[in-house]
């Protein structure tokens, strides 16, 4: 085998055509040192290669001197073996270069030397690709910044920049820039700072509005064991919606591994409402105890009816000893979305599921649950299994006010129509929001007896839903449209669905953060406010935007000659604060996670459920009108006893769409 010999040298590549005005030239002079660095930058985009600081020499603290070479000037030698190396080298001994010094007694900076000759090919055309001329104007920055705050992933942020500039060819930079200026200037905050800036946050939310409620435990080294808060708002709320809470613990945060808990209630268009909000470093007894008497006393020590939890024994003993007279249940999505992972080792466990989801939500009374349940087991061999055989069985503060606005501004301004002539149902029209009042319009179909007393004008159905969700049934409308009853007893309308009701807590705005923007992103934003309104009104015709373009140019001029004027003098501006007593706390161990934070747990049976759901609603007013008293509801003569009637009804066959006894 040959052995050859590869000779290399440093080919003088000819120079790019560039206006001669970008050209360095010796004896160039600039007032500092920056504006020749910038200079030889914006020559080096148009001409095609970036560049780098090579040297500096320094008299003290004083500069008087630097080399800027081109960025692939020398040529570093690796020990990785060329075999194994993977990244790529950009260093080609390349001369080009400017060499500037400072004049004496002038305070001037001039060019002493210029090589314009490179050792490679140089192409305007890719030199927007080149790291050093990737820039990212102030409005792109800014918008980053406000998408970032909404939430908004980088590659849909990028994306919008590539459609609002008709390409990626127009753009100056790359989607990793993007995620580069979140990283370094959106998510700066170290792990040592993020203590201080959560409690410097509960300060300017108590500043706002002094009922903003916050409690911390901390540990010996005064990092943050629990956390609890809550706005004025949320406080407000509970007055009305404190009846029922589910507390959910169902997410942690990536960083500290902290348990992130919410209280959730139910507001009267049956939307989740936020009442508090917690962290906590551990799961048990005393960290409940200590989170659920912290709430009592955020809420002004009034205990709810209920409360909901996921499996945790932790904190259903915790529970019974701060809230003795709750009733305390599990709540049943959270069981339901175990199944997937205590039910995967049997085999067609996607039967096992389905069949187990229609005995939970559609067993009418608990005896038939009972049996329905046992019959599930012994069907697919499951009563051995621990998990089935011992079982009994949100969006941000901002998302959630702004939810409950648009619907009372619905409720005020437009009315659902009623599908009958009822006077009941008007009556329910008239006192409901509009959520609940489609609850009450809605038919559900199933086997329930309904028992109705006359004279004390009670009514029960067997179905259990005003009792369960504090909504009357179709089936006691129809039994009351039989009787040709004209006005429900108001025990029946419960206030808490009414859209009559003047709320305070619909007066009180969520404590919302404004972002902590450098004073001078505050002034872009208000300048992009103003020049808007400017824009628009100019973008009528050509004669309004050539004033415009004038009115530019000369307020440029203006601020470029004021600019000049002061240059190298500063100034400094700061905000006084009280935070001495958040400035020692310090943040939890960090752990070390992999990619992004995993969402809430789901599985493919709370869609399926969903669905279900869905299909059991889609029987609509038009198929059986249940208010009317022509709907074939009958009383049972047999089960007839003085004032006191028993109807019941039965599922309608497939063909028939009328209710029978």
């Amino acid at each position: 085998m040959g052995v050859f010999t590869v000779l290399t040298r440093c080919i003088v590549q000819p120079l790019s055509v560039v206006d001669d005005e970008l050209v360095p030239k010796v004896g160039m002079t600039f007032t500092t040192l920056e504006d020749a660095g910038k200079f030889y930058r914006n020559y080096a985009k148009a001409a095609g290669f970036s560049t780098r600081v090579r040297c500096t020499n320094r008299k003290g603290n004083e500069i008087k001197n630097q080399l800027i070479t081109c960025s692939r000037e020398g040529k570093w030698k690796s020990k990785i073996s060329p075999t194994e190396k993977t990244n790529s080298t950009a260093g080609l001994n390349c001369p080009a270069r400017i060499y500037i010094h400072t004049l004496k007694d002038v305070g001037a900076w001039i060019i002493s030397k210029v090589v314009l000759d490179h050792s490679h090919p140089c192409c305007p055309s890719k030199a927007e690709m080149l790291k050093q001329h990737k820039e990212l104007s102030m409005s792109i920055c800014r918008t980053i910044e406000n998408n970032e705050e909404a939430g908004i992933r980088p590659s849909k942020t990028y994306q919008s920049f590539v459609a609002a500039t008709g390409g990626h060819r127009e753009l100056n930079f790359i989607e990793k820039n993007v995620r580069n200026y979140i990283t370094r200037e959106v998510r700066n905050v170290s792990e040592q700072e993020d203590a201080k800036e959560f409690g410097k946050y509960f300060l300017r939310m108590k500043e706002k509005n002094p009922n903003f409620f916050f409690e911390l435990e901390l540990e010996e080294d005064q990092s943050i064991k629990l956390a609890f808060w809550a706005d004025a708002r949320s406080r407000a709320v509970f007055e009305y919606f404190g009846d029922v809470i589910s507390f959910d613990t169902t997410y942690n945060t990536n960083r500290y591994n902290l348990v992130c808990g919410s209280f959730v209630g139910v507001n009267h268009h049956g939307q989740s409402t936020l009442l508090g909000c917690s962290l906590m470093k551990n799961e048990e007894i005393e960290s409940f105890k200590w989170l659920f008497q912290c709430w009592l006393r955020c809420m002004g020590a009034n205990a709810p009816k209920g409360f909901l939890t996921d499996q945790c024994t932790s904190m259903k003993r915790a529970l019974e000893a701060c809230m003795p007279i709750t009733v305390h249940r599990w709540c049943i999505l959270h069981i339901m979305k175990k199944i997937p992972s205590k039910l995967n080792g049997y085999k067609g466990h996607a039967d096992i599921e389905q069949e187990m989801s229609h005995v939970v939500w559609n067993s009418p009374s608990k005896d038939s649950f009972d049996r329905n349940w046992n019959d599930f087991l012994l069907t697919f061999g499951l009563a051995d299994n621990k998990w089935l055989s011992g079982n009994v069985f949100l969006k941000s503060a901002a998302e959630v006010e702004q939810a409950e606005r648009e619907s009372d501004a619905a409720d005020f301004h437009t009315v659902i129509p009623c599908a009958t002539k009822s006077s009941i149902e008007a009556q329910f029209q008239d006192a409901y929001t509009h959520a609940k009042f489609r609850e009450v319009q809605a038919s559900i179909f199933n086997k329930f007896v309904v028992t109705y007393d006359s004279v004390a004008a009670e009514v029960k159905c067997q179905c259990l839903l005003f009792e369960s969700r504090g909504i009357l049934c179709r089936h006691v409308l129809s039994v009351l449209s039989f009787e040709q009853v004209s006005q429900v007893s108001p025990r029946y309308i419960l206030e808490r669905w009414s859209k009559k009701v003047k709320r305070r807590h619909t007066h009180i705005k969520s404590s919302h953060d404004e972002p902590l923007m450098e004073p001078r992103s505050k002034r872009f934003d208000q300048l992009i406010f103003r020049s808007q309104n400017i824009c628009e009104f100019a973008s009528e015709s050509e004669e309004l935007t050539a004033i415009l373009h004038r009115a530019y140019d000369n307020v440029m001029a203006e601020m470029e000659a004021l600019k000049a004027k002061r240059k190298g003098t500063s100034s400094l501006s700061h905000e006084d604060a009280n935070l001495k007593s958040v400035n020692e706390l310090q943040s939890p161990p960090r752990i070390r996670t992999r990619g992004r934070p995993k969402n809430r747990l789901g599985s493919k049976l709370e869609k399926q459920i969903a669905n279900a759901t869905k299909k059991k609603k889609t029987k609509v007013l038009s198929e059986i009108n249940l208010f009317d008293a022509a709907s074939a509801a009958h009383s049972n003569s047999s089960q007839y006893q003085g004032h006191v009637m028993n109807y019941q009804f039965r599922v309608p066959a497939a063909e028939n769409n009328s209710l029978g006894v």
